[in-house]
């Protein structure tokens, strides 16, 4: 499973509403804020990839994808020096197919 609800076990005492409450959110507005950080990868806009990056990187760490998390953060540290366009453009592939494989994943479990 390429995430885990630890956290948001942990963070509502195991409040199941709250949980999928919080599940539905990732999975109706992620891939807006997805959209918004490819267009942004696509025209090398670093202060846009920082802001979207920024604002995408503590929902994914709150369904503990460990590694989606890793990846934003290193793409935030590329944008924010203004460096490796190619290898932020390598990484937006990357996250965008592990989120796309978690909200198809989280629909299914949730019933959304």
């Amino acid at each position: 499973m390429p995430y885990s609800l630890e956290k948001l076990e942990e963070l509502s005492d195991g409040d199941r509403d709250f949980i999928t409450s919080v599940v539905s959110v990732f999975v109706e507005e992620t891939p807006a804020d997805m959209k918004e950080l490819e267009q942004a990868v696509q025209t090398g806009d670093f202060d846009a990839i920082y802001r979207h990056a920024h604002k995408i990187k503590p929902n994914v760490d709150l369904l503990g994808m460990e590694e989606t998390t890793s990846l934003i953060r290193v793409l935030e540290t590329k944008a924010k020096e203004h460096t490796d366009i190619s290898g932020i453009k390598g990484m937006y592939a990357e996250v965008k197919e592990q989120i796309r494989e978690v909200i198809t994943e989280l629909k299914t479990d949730f019933a959304l």
